[in-house]
């Protein structure tokens, strides 16, 4: 560096002498010289003059010799090398030197020359001199040479001090200061530059010493902090590296060497990949990459990793990196007992606890797997959707300790029943689902169903006990019944539900229309909560009549739907999907408020105050607040509750409930009647007799309709069925009713047969209460009848 500014600082000289000196110089000497050549010139001239005066008198007398002394002395002059001198006819006197001479460099004088004589005066000839041109240097004298010498010597001195000025004031701080820096570089301490003095380079060598005093303390206050962080690296609890660009180890911590058992110098160097599972090598290359700001990225990644005796364990690792060729910070954390934790979480969320079988998400996990499969296989795939009947009755009357065994006796007759690939699972409560597969998997589905069904036909020994149970079975198939597999187990269930309607215990396999059935009930469920926020529920009502003389003596209400575009709907079937979804008691409440309403507003008429009003009850609404609700609508409307006959049937009794028995004792306690509506169809009918405070007995409609029938069989048996019943009855203090009296004939013969009252379409159909009023009040059909 020295040398080079050095030689810069003399190249700018001497290019400002070349550009400013030397033409300074080189027009010096062209106006000087030609200053002297013009001196010379004007002396040669007055010479020449001064010659021709005296040339005049030595023509004018022929005086050769003095003519040739004259000539020769002006040869003897400094500047002139040829003289020639003429007469007045050209004729040549004198000429030296007598060889001719090169005249073309040089100045020609011509001078005439006059003598003055007796006449006047006389052009006598003419004086000729060559003066040659002169060079530069002929054209100083030495004083001239001096001056020119002085000034170059000037310069000279002039080029020297600046020069030695430059290296005392430039060169030599900077060579100080680039010592000082060669010395830093080299040795790794902060030098400074020993120089002071008042100008730029004093300046510049107190700044640079006051900067190295700054980064030297900068430095130190950086090693304290690298040493601090170097501390926090190494005491942190957690397994910290660091990655170059390239996937190399630059760094790990103390406890990352703890946890996987490496020493330091084994791993700094070693690509991180070499320490992960092979088949975990790519994944780690491809790990995602989440922004965490503009310029920082955040990879998250969970994998195996190799620990110095070669034991595998999971780890989590979150990557910090700052550019693409920046090293990264990362932390690794062994997750593996989280893992197994999450293995046991997941498999027991996706295993019923009951059963050790899956449950209903672990089902729908294997059914999307297993359709995946099947459609890369060409398979058919088939869920089985199995329910225990009479399994709620079994769990209520048995306990649920009861209803836990049944349940594990049962999964194992099925899984007795399944092939080693068959998927089992219990959905909740007592539904279950089987997945099979097989190339023709309806048959085979079929087949299983059949077994499941034949392996459940003998009682289950619990507690003591043999109890016995049932399955409603659907089928579904996919691809032919469905496109996915909530969608398979929906038709399933569909399947299953329309083998409990036709009578349980057996399997059904899924059609299509079972699809207009749920949309039927659908369309259903959805007039309900319409009709329950809209007030479409009514209370008609039918007379029951005294069959004796025809005189009406109560009141059944029926709950019917009216709605406002498609009229009056089937109460059967709302009934049923009530009692399943569960609106059945706020319906329940609707006509029960309704229904009593009409009976007091019946009552105002004429003979009708001793009237009763029988209500149909379903088992879900025998809650310990309905004697309570009773109550309070009876004191509104001012009834007495004799007048109220509470209508429940066999499946209320079935429950054997202590809430239901509570409830159906204080109802008797608070004065109403408890009629048993269907008798006779039941498994136990007649028990319930003598078990419950049944105060009516109601003779199901079907032993009516068969005193008509055609066979004189069947019509025998009626009568001696319906007979029994009112013996039964009234032996027990219970009065008869029968239902569905449609002929006269039909209400001859039960007469005869002791029953006590009817009701049915003979004496007029169920009815809103316009329709009663108008009835009433204008005589009905069975008093008209019962006149004559």
């Amino acid at each position: 560096m020295m040398h080079s500014v050095e030689s810069r600082f003399i190249a700018i000289i001497c290019g400002a002498m070349l550009v400013f000196v030397a033409p300074l110089l080189a027009l010096f000497l062209t106006i000087s010289g030609e200053r002297v050549a013009r001196e010379r010139l004007h002396n040669v001239e007055l010479l020449m003059a001064a010659s021709s005066e005296a040339l005049g008198k030595p023509i004018w007398d022929f005086d050769q010799d003095g003519i040739g002394r004259i000539g020769r002395s002006l040869m003897g002059a400094t500047d002139i090398r040829a003289v020639t001198i003429r007469d007045a006819a050209g004729n040549v006197l004198v000429q030296l030197p007598r060889e001719r001479i090169d005249t073309t460099a040089g100045h020609p004088l011509q001078t005439p020359i006059s003598y003055d004589s007796v006449n006047g005066t006389k052009t006598v000839g003419t004086l000729e001199a060559f003066v040659p041109a002169s060079d530069i240097p002929s054209r100083f004298s030495k004083d001239e040479w001096s001056v020119l010498g002085i000034l170059l010597v000037a310069v000279a001195i002039v080029f020297t001090a600046a020069l030695i000025g430059n290296r005392l004031t430039v060169i030599r701080p900077l060579t100080r200061l680039t010592a000082a820096i060669a010395a830093t570089r080299q040795l790794g301490s902060r030098h400074r530059v020993d120089w002071a003095a008042h100008d730029e380079m004093g300046t510049l060598a107190a700044n640079f010493n006051a900067m190295q005093d700054r980064l030297e303390r900068e430095e130190s206050e950086l090693k304290a902090a690298h040493a601090r962080a170097t501390e926090t690296y190494n005491l942190t609890p957690a397994m910290l590296f660091s990655l170059d660009a390239e996937g190399r180890l630059t760094a790990v911590s103390d406890y990352w060497l703890r946890a996987t058992g490496y020493g330091r110098a084994a791993v700094i160097g070693r690509h991180f990949t070499d320490f992960i599972d092979p088949h975990w090598q790519d994944a780690y290359r491809l790990r995602p990459r989440a922004n965490a700001t503009d310029r920082q990225t955040i990879s998250e990644i969970t994998l195996p990793f190799r620990k110095a005796d070669d034991a595998f364990m999971t780890v989590l690792i979150l990557e910090t990196k700052a550019g693409a060729d920046a090293n990264s910070l990362s932390v690794m954390t062994d997750v593996t007992a989280l893992k197994q934790a999450e293995s046991r979480n997941h498999a027991q969320a996706i295993t019923d606890h009951l059963t050790g079988r899956l449950n209903r998400q672990g089902f729908e996990n294997a059914l999307d797997e297993a359709i995946v499969s099947a459609d890369q296989c060409g398979m058919q795939l088939a869920c089985i959707f199995i329910d225990l009947d009479r399994f709620k009755w079994i769990n209520d009357n048995f306990g649920h300790a009861a209803g836990d065994a049944v349940l594990c006796h049962t999964v194992e007759r099925i899984g007795s029943a399944l092939g080693h690939e068959d998927v089992m699972a219990r959905l909740g409560g007592d539904e279950f689902a089987i997945l099979v597969r097989a190339p023709d998997v309806l048959e085979l589905a079929s087949e299983v169903g059949e077994r499941i069904c034949a392996a459940l036909r003998e009682p289950i020994p619990v507690a003591g006990n043999e109890l016995s149970v049932s399955a409603s079975i659907g089928i579904a198939v996919y691809p032919n019944h469905a496109a996915g597999a909530s969608d398979l187990l929906l038709k399933a269930d569909m399947a299953m539900y329309a083998r409990k309607r036709d009578g349980k215990n057996g399997l059904r396999i899924f059609d299509t229309g079972m699809l207009d059935a749920a949309r039927e009930r659908h369309e259903i469920e959805q007039c309900i909560e319409a009709g329950l926020k809209e007030d479409w529920f009514e209370a008609w009502l039918q007379p029951i009549v005294n069959l004796g003389d025809g005189q009406i003596v109560g009141f059944e209400a029926l709950m019917r739907l009216n709605h406002p575009e498609r009229g009056l709907l089937a109460p059967g079937k709302i009934i049923n999907i009530a009692e399943e979804t569960g609106t059945i008691g706020r319906i329940g409440e609707r006509v029960l408020e309704r229904a009593i309403g009409h009976l007091a507003t019946i009552s105002r008429l004429d003979g009708t105050q001793d009237t009763y009003l029988a209500i149909n009850f379903s088992p879900l609404q025998f809650e310990l607040t309905l004697p309570h609700k009773l109550a309070a609508l009876l004191l509104k409307h001012h009834i007495a509750p004799q007048r109220i006959v509470i209508e429940i049937t066999e499946a209320v009794l079935m429950l054997d409930n202590p809430e239901v028995h509570a409830v159906l004792k204080q109802l008797n306690e608070f004065g109403c009647r408890i009629a048993l509506d269907d008798f006779g169809t039941g498994y136990s009918s007649l028990s319930y007799l003598n078990r419950f405070p049944v105060d009516i007995v109601k003779v199901d409609q079907s032993f009516t309709r068969s005193l008509s029938s055609s066979a004189a069989d069947v019509r025998r048996k009626s009568r001696m069925l319906i007979k029994g019943i009112r013996t039964i009855s009234h032996q027990m203090g219970c009065t008869v009713v029968a239902e569905g009296i449609e002929s006269k004939e039909q209400w001859q013969l039960l007469r005869k047969l002791g029953v006590d009252y009817g009701q049915g379409y003979l004496f007029s159909r169920p009815l809103p209460i316009g329709g009663m009023l108008t009835m009433l009040e204008n005589e009905s059909e069975a008093k008209a009848s019962a006149s004559n």
